[in-house]
C-alpha cells in the first residue's frame, strides 16, 4: 500500500537514477520544483518550456542547486499543435519513463490558441491530450511508465458543457478554467482504463496541488490585467496560498511512490483539498463517469487529430453512459 500521507515527505522519494522524465512548464512554479527534485534524486529530466530563454534560465538554476544533475531544455508550446508535434517528432531518447503534464494557464482573459481553441481548454486539456498521445510510443517502450496530469481542486465544482467547451456561446474565465481542469481528471482516468484494456503497463494519475503560490495567476496573459489586479492577487497569495514546494508534493508523490495504483487522484488531505499532505483518492465523480470521459476522449481526438492507436483501443467496453 502507498505510504500514509502523514508519513510521506519529499525525503521519502527513492533514488531516481536511470529514469527519464519530461516535466512541462518546468521553468517556474510547481513544474520547476518538480523537475529540480527529480533531478536531485538522479533522474534525467527534460524541461519542456514554451520560452527557450526562461527554460535555459530554469536549467541554470537547477544545475546551480544540483551540480552534476542530468537535465536539458526543449521547446514546447501546448497552445500550438505544430509545436507539440515538433517536440514529439524530435524525441531522440530510446524511451520515456515519466511524463508530468504540469503546464497550464489559469483564469486568463479570453484568447484563442494558435489552432483556434479557447486558450484554457486548448492548453490545459487539448495540448496535454495531444502531447501524451504523441509521446505514447516512447512511454510504451518503458516497462514502468507513468503519466502524471496536474488538475485542480477547482474541478470539483465544474461540469463539462459539451455545447460550449470552446466558448462559442459566451465566456466566463472561471467556468472555462474549471472545465479544463475537470477535463484533466477525465483524461487521466480514461487513459488508465484504456491502458488496462490494452494490457499496457502504464500508470496514469491525476493530482491537485491545492492553493499554491505560483505565477499562474499573475504571469502570462494575466500580467496584462493591471496593477490593481496584480496587487490584490499577490496579497491574497501571501495570506492564503502555500509555498510552491508544498504544492509540488502531490505531483512528486504521484510520480515516485512505487506502489501507487494507476488511476489514482492525489490531493492534499486537508479541508476542501486546499492544503495538507498528499492523499490518493479513487471516488471522485469524474473518476467514475466513464460516459463523459469517453465522449471527451472522442472529441479530443477529433479536435487535435491525435489518436493513441495502435497502443490503446478506441474503446474499453461497457455501457459508458454519463452520470446524471
Amino acid at each position: 500500500m502507498p505510504p500514509a500521507s502523514r508519513t510521506w515527505t519529499v525525503d521519502s522519494i527513492p533514488d531516481q537514477s536511470g529514469r527519464l522524465a519530461v516535466v512541462t512548464g518546468a521553468n517556474s512554479g510547481i513544474g520547476q520544483v518538480t523537475a529540480e527534485t527529480l533531478a536531485r534524486r538522479g533522474a534525467h529530466v527534460v524541461l519542456a518550456c514554451r520560452s527557450p530563454e526562461r527554460g535555459r534560465a530554469a536549467l541554470d538554476r537547477l544545475l546551480a542547486a544540483a551540480p552534476g544533475a542530468r537535465a536539458e531544455v526543449r521547446r514546447l508550446d501546448l497552445g500550438d499543435l505544430a509545436s507539440i508535434r515538433a517536440f514529439a517528432d524530435g524525441w531522440d531518447h530510446d524511451r520515456l519513463d515519466l511524463l508530468v503534464n504540469n503546464a497550464g494557464v489559469a483564469m486568463v482573459p479570453f484568447a484563442r490558441t494558435a489552432d483556434g481553441f479557447e486558450s484554457q481548454f486548448g492548453i490545459n486539456h487539448l495540448g496535454t491530450f495531444a502531447l501524451t498521445g504523441l509521446l505514447l510510443p516512447h512511454l510504451a517502450a518503458s516497462p514502468g511508465a507513468r503519466v502524471v496530469t496536474v488538475s485542480s481542486e477547482g474541478q470539483r465544482f465544474a461540469r463539462l458543457d459539451f455545447d460550449n467547451l470552446d466558448a462559442e456561446r459566451g465566456f466566463r474565465t472561471t467556468v472555462a478554467y474549471g472545465q479544463s481542469k475537470r477535463a484533466n481528471l477525465y483524461f487521466a482516468t480514461e487513459l488508465q482504463r484504456r491502458a488496462d484494456a490494452a494490457g499496457l503497463p502504464l500508470r496514469s494519475m491525476a493530482v491537485a496541488p491545492g492553493l499554491t503560490r505560483t505565477n499562474v495567476l499573475t504571469g502570462g496573459a494575466n500580467s496584462r490585467r493591471g496593477r490593481l489586479y496584480r496587487t490584490l492577487i499577490r496579497a491574497l497569495m501571501r495570506l492564503a496560498f502555500r509555498p510552491t514546494p508544498e504544492g509540488a508534493k502531490t505531483s512528486l508523490y504521484a510520480a515516485t511512490v512505487a506502489d501507487l495504483p494507476g488511476g489514482s487522484y492525489v490531493v492534499p488531505d486537508g479541508p476542501f483539498q486546499l492544503r495538507g499532505e498528499p492523499l490518493p483518492r479513487h471516488g471522485e465523480r469524474a473518476q467514475l463517469d466513464t460516459g463523459t470521459a469517453r465522449r471527451l476522449w472522442d472529441l479530443s481526438e477529433k479536435l487535435t487529430g491525435v489518436t493513441f492507436l495502435p497502443f490503446l483501443p478506441r474503446d474499453h467496453g461497457g455501457a459508458g453512459r454519463p452520470l446524471p
